[in-house]
């Protein structure tokens, strides 16, 4: 495998690497960042969690580097560098990366994204910036508002473009790309190729050079996949159970609803599992708070939405459930993709109830792979040492030596029967009261009116039987009669 000492990257560039730990380079890296620094568009499919984002931040760092200066003008700080991405963690995550790739040089980046105020990204746009990380939305929003100009871009990244297709980016995708000059480089990264992101790359790469490092759409040979029988009602007690059996500490907990994503939260959190919940409905400061806290150990169980199914690099993870069967096979890739990061091991878990059989199938077809369906033993359905015999006779060795022997040589058993009654009944059961044990009797009822009802005037007519008489009510006065 190759190292980054062989890249001769420029000496700010290689110290910020050599202090972030890397030493070899995963296969994207070793075949991506040779052919980005000659400046080639670049289409590269990889497993998600290989070290896509050091693929395309470092060459085009490198590249940059003949325009960085310590001027404090803003305007010989232009946009040169786009990245795209279509969620928040993950453009937050990726402008982290870039900062520490570029610390000790002085190019200047930024990151933009929704959820957040419009105005400290727009005072640090008007400041000048490089490299600019965004979500499409909201950069759509600063170019309206005249907040950025992009018309200096040399590289454009797509990054999870498969995924920005999925949830409707491509109108928005269009048009941030009819902004850019038309000599320009652009890299598109994606873990899926399907036809639509094909045709992306026809309309917007020129000649691009395809690089696979594996086949698309393949899982990571290093997660180990297990699909469990569970019907729905049981698939919480499931989860607890397998949580504890396989020693898990961290997990992913994937559903396919904001609404089961809160309500299972807060189902585990009682049952007193440290739990947090990430889905669309959280504003951005709690999803970065939930996020952090899990980085740091502080929840076991990440209950999520599909939000955080890319890209989201958390190392160390131990597992992931699927919660749910998604719907879209190919996020099944993206979700077991959050463990058995950068060659470590990991463990994948998926719940299969009687209506998710056409979504396996969907999955077997995509990673090639027959699912077998397993049984999940409950610890409580499990024996316990101890064997009820049915005769309230329990032994600890073989209870067909109780049962054999004669009554009278059994004394425990005697014992036992003697004070059956009071080990089976309730330990704090309330004295009963003979009122609740009789039937229903109904009273007997008065045949005297009320008195404000006898001194009422009669009706001055008859009244149709289908009508109902409105209900009398006594008078706080009493009327006088009339001489």
């Amino acid at each position: 495998m190759s190292s980054f000492s062989n890249l001769q990257l420029a000496p700010a560039l290689a110290r910020a690497v050599a202090e972030m730990g890397y030493e070899s380079m995963t296969p994207i890296q070793a075949q991506a960042i040779p052919v980005v620094l000659t400046g080639q568009d670049v289409m590269g499919a990889a497993q998600t969690g290989t070290g896509k984002t050091a693929a395309f931040s470092l060459p085009l760092l490198q590249r940059l580097l003949k325009h960085e200066n310590p001027s404090t003008s803003p305007a010989r700080h232009p946009v040169r560098a786009l990245v795209l991405l279509p969620t928040r963690e993950l453009a937050d995550q990726v402008a982290q990366q870039v900062k520490l790739y570029a610390k000790y040089t002085q190019l200047r980046s930024a990151v933009v994204f929704g959820g957040m105020d419009m105005k400290p990204q727009t005072l640090e746009l008007k400041r000048g910036v490089e490299v600019l990380v965004a979500t499409p939305g909201r950069l759509l929003d600063h170019i309206e508002a005249k907040n950025v100009v992009l018309n200096q871009v040399e590289y454009v990244v797509l990054d999870e473009a498969d995924r920005m297709l999925d949830i409707g980016f491509l109108p928005d995708l269009q048009r941030i790309l009819s902004f850019l000059p038309k000599q320009r480089t652009t890299l598109l990264f994606s873990a899926t190729f399907s036809p639509e992101i094909k045709r992306l790359a026809g309309s917007y790469l020129q000649n691009p050079i395809t690089i696979e490092v594996a086949r698309p759409n393949e899982t990571a040979s290093t997660v180990s996949q297990h699909f469990y029988s569970v019907n729905d009602d049981d698939k919480r007690r499931a989860l607890k159970q397998l949580v504890k059996e396989n020693g898990i500490t961290q997990a992913f907990v994937f559903v396919n609803s904001k609404l089961g994503c809160a309500r299972l939260a807060r189902s585990l959190e009682r049952d007193g599992l440290k739990t947090t919940a990430l889905h669309g409905d959280k504003s951005q400061d709690e999803r970065l708070k939930a996020l952090d806290a899990f980085k740091r150990g502080e929840v076991d169980l990440l209950v999520c939405t599909d939000v955080a199914a890319r890209g989201l690099d958390i190392k160390d993870v131990p597992a992931v459930f699927n919660f749910d069967v998604p719907f879209n096979a190919e996020d099944y890739v993206h979700r077991i993709g959050r463990t058995g990061r950068a060659g470590a091991s990991g463990l994948a878990i998926s719940f299969v109830s009687g209506s998710d059989q056409r979504l396996v199938a969907d999955i077997e077809k995509l990673i090639k792979k027959k699912v077998e369906l397993e049984a999940v033993e409950y610890e409580e359905d499990r024996p316990r040492g101890r064997i009820n015999t049915g005769r309230r006779a329990w032994g600890e060795d073989d209870p067909r030596d109780v049962l054999d022997a004669p009554t009278e040589h059994r004394p425990a058993e005697r014992e036992r029967e003697g004070r059956s009654a009071s080990r089976y009944a309730p330990r704090h059961s309330a004295p009963k009261d003979p009122f609740f044990d009789k039937p229903y009797e109904p009273g007997e009822a008065s045949e005297e009116k009320p008195s404000w009802e006898v001194s009422a005037r009669p009706t001055a007519r008859a009244i149709s039987s289908n009508i109902k008489p409105k209900r009398k009510v006594a008078a706080l006065f009493k009327t006088q009669e009339p001489a």
